[in-house]
């Protein structure tokens, strides 16, 4: 990368997005943010200032919209991020197979075109787990494991890799994260996460509903998550091209009953009341091998679900956070726990 890199965010309003971009320009990178803003800006208004940032409001659906984003007086980037989708299944979910391929499969093929076609040399797509759906026979998961999607958001990440995978051998190399599901603060907040919903539900209501009590998941903290994107921007081309990173930490790997005993042991007064009812949208109960990107990438956590727990407590105990059952911190009103 150049002296001052200079990388171009897709989704960067986002929840991990807004995260990113701030660590980007406090690392002294450019940073230019693309994002349609369909859940609002305000996560940006803090960077507006900076010399280092430029925001270019857009449906990356469009096919020119990263060509007419970037700057004429700034280097052309050095990588695109994309995180601009509709995530999680309750999104996809709820605007249906049509508009959900838009946004996910469509959007990321106009995207790495555009980023081939003006000479961009490094394309980070931000996958998912889920991807995985179900492990056979309860043994991890690892990036050259048969992928099984459940869900209709799982299957247009899928879609996406298939795609992205075909163009290994252009200019433009491609990188593929598979994040665990993330948790902890960011500019954005989100609420409809699994461990930040069921922070703020246990003290809100100081009770807990649990489904599929027994599934295993895994679980990122938004700022490892970050430190993980980070590394596939500073690496060398020859450790990234062309490959798959679960990204996440092994004591991540939790099933529900886990998680909720790390909430009691802040919040002990919560009552949890378990239910026998699955959702047919988002079968996940696995367990992820994080063993690549600790050998190639040399990455390691710093935080742990317990940290999460506290902080997001924290935020809302102080009123930092007035009321997070506000819609603008899910991405869709219906909440599987």
């Amino acid at each position: 990368m150049t002296s001052q890199p200079h990388v171009l965010v897709t989704g960067g309003a986002g929840y991990i997005g807004s995260f990113l971009t701030g660590e980007l320009l406090h690392k002294g990178y450019r940073v230019t943010v693309v994002d349609e803003l369909i859940f609002g800006g305000e996560a940006l208004l803090s960077y507006l200032s900076h010399p280092n940032f430029h925001f270019f409001q857009a449906d990356i659906w469009e096919p020119r919209a990263l060509r007419a984003a970037l700057r004429g007086d700034w280097p052309t980037p050095d990588a695109v991020v994309h995180l601009a989708a509709l995530a999680g299944f309750p999104a996809c979910q709820a605007v249906g197979q049509p508009v959900a391929w838009r946004y996910n499969v469509e959007a990321t093929e106009h995207a790495y075109q555009q980023a081939l076609e003006l000479g961009i040399p490094r394309f980070i797509y931000i996958s998912t787990y889920s991807n995985y759906g179900l492990s056979e026979e309860g043994e991890p998961v690892t990036e050259g494991t048969f992928l099984n999607p459940q869900s209709l958001y799982a299957e247009t990440k899928v879609a996406s890799e298939r795609y992205l995978l075909e163009q290994r051998d252009n200019p433009c190399a491609t990188l593929i994260f598979r994040l665990a599901t993330v948790y902890g603060l960011s500019p954005r907040p989100r609420f409809d996460m699994i461990i930040n919903q069921f922070v703020w539900e246990a003290f809100r209501n100081h009770k807990l509903v649990i489904y599929q009590r027994g599934y295993s998941r895994s679980f990122v903290h938004i700022q490892d998550a970050v430190r993980g994107i980070m590394l596939g921007l500073q690496s060398s081309e020859e450790k990234i091209r062309g490959e798959i990173f679960n990204l996440g930490v092994p004591g991540g790997n939790l099933t529900k009953d886990e998680v909720v005993k790390l909430i009691l042991k802040r919040l002990p007064q919560t009552l949890v009341h378990y239910k026998d009812i699955t959702f047919g949208g988002d079968m996940r109960d696995l367990t992820v091998s994080f063993e690549k990107i600790q050998r190639q990438l040399g990455f390691e956590a710093q935080k742990s679900v317990d940290d999460g727990i506290r902080e997001v407590l924290e935020a809302i105990h102080q009123g930092v956070i007035k009321n997070p059952a506000d819609e603008r911190y899910r991405n869709a009103r219906f909440i599987v726990q």
